[in-house]
């Protein structure tokens, strides 16, 4: 009998325990070498488990399990033949007994139905609920402790439909990201600065563009290349908007590599382009659409997300007016995005309707000061209203690549 021990992959060089949000197998199943097996959870990503080797399986750990990078999770039975009529279970039977067990439970009623354990009557007390009123799990359905956990009083009068609730635990990944808002809030000088841009000389450039820039580099011509342009020149010009705090220390970049929030299927995602200052247009637009696929996969990886120097966030595409974003740490500033409206301006004396789009930089104080935050997000605004000239060089179709 030869026998595998798997043992849980470091998924980045910071990340020193994970937690398993889901096995996709169970016990006793036939597993191919690579077959996705589970989903474990790090404080900074969801990440798919493959078998290491075909075999059956053992699980190791149980789902909500916080495991050591390292530990085992699971054998694999290596020298068991992979069972015949497809089936990925060796013992049938045992399966068959699951599926009955639950059927016969329900109608089994004795003097224990309904009867709560002395834990479960103590959390009914202090809730000032009664037994009757909470369907037992237990054994002939005896009323257990997690029961009167779970059990929420009932409020109301009859009629009022479904008031049911439901207790989850919150991923790896969520926690971590709750831990990290508020030490951003409790650790940094947070401020934010507003401003207005006209986004009719961007509507122009797209309109005339944006189908044979698709037809020629088969990714659309968005509004996230103009931004993060836009924010990579402001961040030159205000070079302590790139920076951040080390204990007593600012540490300068002088690179641009911009964190991009993506909403994904496990929640939000910061994947990060690199070297946003090397990138044209089609540079940004292509980087952009690769890693938002990966994120709505749950294929982006850690490192993919480490190590950004400053944040865009695009609440617009869920109809955000106007928001505060927060700072990404340990970076200093953010760059919040959002809808466009057409609103009555001011231009050359006469009133006229164009396409607004608030914008918020949210900044961390204690490095950048008014000036620097205040004259960033005016560059940012300068830009995306002179596109031609600040960010293409006069040449737009040099700067597309047409």
């Amino acid at each position: 009998m030869s026998v595998l021990e798997m043992k849980v992959p470091s998924p980045g060089e910071s990340i020193t325990e994970v937690e398993i949000a889901t096995w996709l197998v169970e016990d006793g199943d036939y597993v191919e070498k690579d077959q996705p097996i589970a989903e474990v959870d790090s404080d900074k990503a969801t990440l798919e488990l493959p078998a290491e080797e075909s075999g059956i399986i053992t699980l190791k750990a149980e789902e909500g399990d916080a495991v050591a990078v390292g530990a085992v999770v699971c054998h694999i039975d290596m020298s068991a033949a992979k069972p015949e009529g497809g089936s990925e279970k060796t013992e049938a039977p045992k399966v068959e007994e699951k599926k009955e067990a639950p059927k016969a439970e329900p109608a089994k009623e004795t003097y224990a139905t309904g009867t709560a354990s002395p834990a479960a009557k103590k959390v009914l007390a202090e809730k000032g609920m009664n037994a009757a009123d909470v369907k037992g799990t237990g054994k002939d359905g005896r009323v257990t402790k997690e029961d009167a956990v779970n059990a929420v009083p009932s409020m109301g009068t009859p009629g009022m439909g479904s008031r049911t609730s439901e207790r989850k635990k919150l991923s790896m990944l969520r926690r971590k990201v709750a831990e990290r808002l508020v030490s951003v809030k409790n650790e940094t000088a947070m401020l934010t600065t507003f401003n207005e841009v006209n986004m009719q000389p961007i509507f122009d450039l797209r309109n005339e563009y944006k189908e044979a820039f698709k037809a020629k580099h088969g990714v659309g011509l968005g509004f996230m290349s103009f931004f993060t342009l836009a924010v990579v020149r402001a961040l030159k010009m205000y070079p302590d908007v790139n920076s951040m705090i080390d204990g007593d220390y600012k540490v300068s970049h002088d690179f641009q590599d911009i964190s991009i929030a993506v909403s994904g299927p496990k929640g939000l995602m910061v994947p990060v382009i690199r070297n946003a200052e090397n990138l044209t247009f089609r540079g940004v637009e292509s980087e952009v659409k690769r890693l938002a696929l990966r994120a709505r996969d749950g294929q982006i990886t850690v490192d993919e997300m480490t190590g950004g120097t400053f944040t865009i966030t695009n609440g617009g595409v869920f109809g955000s007016m106007l928001s505060t974003p927060i700072i990404n740490p340990p970076q200093s500033g953010i760059l919040g995005m959002h809808n466009i409206v057409n609103r009555p301006m001011a231009v050359n004396g006469e009133v006229v309707i164009q396409p607004i789009m608030y914008v918020a930089l949210s900044y961390d104080h204690r490095i950048i000061d008014g000036r620097e935050s205040v004259g960033f997000l005016v560059a940012v605004k300068e830009a995306l209203e002179n596109p031609v000239e600040l960010l293409m060089d006069n040449n737009p179709k040099k700067a597309l690549e047409m």
